[in-house]
């Protein structure tokens, strides 16, 4: 089943055309990850699909359902984001964090709330620093908390864009680890990430996308051992 469909798909800032006809799906319970280099689009994708900016032309269906202008109309289809950056508010506490998360889902089931314990559950350190203010938390305990409160909206499709951003290799793995456990507790991922050697291991699919293109696609294992993408995205090549 196709949670996500994406239907050449074209955006802008101005008269600067950012995205070019993008096609791509993603099928329920994948993580499925969209790689290239800064610029090349994957950013405003995200922005696209989550009503942050709006498209010029094509369509985005989620879940079947043609996705609506609002933003808050699209978080109650069941899609959040975690953006680049983390962006928690930091003068409120973890805590505070979380609840906002919840907002839209609060106004339709008053019992939106029980699913802190979820994600306490999940980030057991948010659990520890509740009451602390968001502001003061490491990068990664933030990147947890930016997770967490995407999670609380109960999402069927969760966007994480460049969750492994200045963090530490150990911190890295860790993040990389709870994706999966995401994927594992019934979310569908669609992962952005300029570390491609981690994502592509962790995904089903994947997107190369190259100036607002997509230039390849297929098995996340077949452009692990793409010569092309080890070139570009990897590294290295292996036998050179």
């Amino acid at each position: 089943m196709r949670m996500l469909k994406i239907k050449n798909l074209t955006a802008a800032y101005g008269r600067v055309r950012v995205l070019k006809g993008i096609s791509l799906h993603v099928n329920k319970g994948e993580i499925v990850c969209l790689i290239g280099a800064n610029g090349a689009g994957k950013t405003t994708l995200l922005s696209s699909i989550s009503g942050l900016l709006r498209p010029l032309t094509g369509e985005i269906i989620l879940n079947g359902t043609l996705i609506p202008r609002r933003a808050d109309k699209i978080v109650a289809l069941g899609c959040s984001l975690v953006p680049e950056g983390r962006q928690v508010f930091a003068p409120m506490t973890v805590r505070e964090n979380l609840i906002l998360g919840a907002y839209v889902q609060y106004r339709k089931d008053k019992k939106a709330l029980a699913g802190i314990e979820t994600v306490y559950d999940l980030f057991p350190v948010l659990r520890e620093r509740a009451e602390q203010l968001a502001g003061t938390l490491s990068g990664g305990e933030q990147q947890m908390l930016a997770m967490g409160r995407a999670l609380m909206a109960k999402p069927k499709l969760i966007m994480l864009d460049e969750p492994s951003t200045g963090l530490a290799p150990l911190i890295v793995k860790n993040i990389f680890k709870i994706i999966q456990r995401m994927r594992t507790a019934g979310a569908t991922v669609l992962l952005i990430e300029q570390n491609a050697r981690a994502a592509l291991k962790i995904a089903d699919r994947g997107y190369v996308i190259e100036t607002g293109k997509i230039i390849l696609q297929g098995p996340a294992s077949d452009l692990l051992n793409n010569r092309d993408v080890q070139r570009a995205y990897l590294g290295r090549v292996k036998g050179e």
